[in-house]
């Protein structure tokens, strides 16, 4: 895949060897739909609701029972994300728009969570993101 433009693609099928699928996630682990399912694909583990595994990141967007997570408890797992990412420069992480599926947030809701990460190079972001921030 050429991701360019720093824009994540709408329906990404395959990963280039550094490049790591950032998915909207539960506290549980269990990826059993959405981009959550998908990332099973590239590597994501059962029982990991967080964090780099394989050639995905999991971003919680819902908790332990699968309920949707309060904005204030995500934002705290992407600040990490973001962090992880900053340190890890050889990868490329291609966030999709977490939390805009089934967790049923806007992007009004997610974007502002990822503004920091607009001067970070390795991090990719969802076209409409960017154009929120514009």
């Amino acid at each position: 895949m050429k991701v360019k433009d720093r824009v994540t693609p709408d329906d990404i099928t395959e990963l280039g060897e550094n490049e790591i699928f950032v998915f909207g996630s539960n506290e549980s682990g269990i990826h059993g739909a959405g981009a959550a399912k998908a990332a099973l694909v590239f590597g994501a583990q059962i029982g990991v609701g967080f964090g780099h595994k394989g050639q995905t990141f999991a971003i919680p967007t819902k908790d332990w029972r699968i309920n949707k997570l309060p904005i204030k408890y995500i934002k705290p797992y992407v600040e990490r994300f973001i962090e992880y990412a900053t340190v890890m420069k050889p990868y490329l992480f291609l966030v999709t728009k977490i939390g805009c599926g089934l967790a049923g947030y806007e992007v009004k809701d997610i974007a502002p969570l990822f503004k920091s990460a607009i001067n970070i190079p390795n991090i990719y972001l969802p076209e409409e993101f960017w154009e929120y921030y514009n």
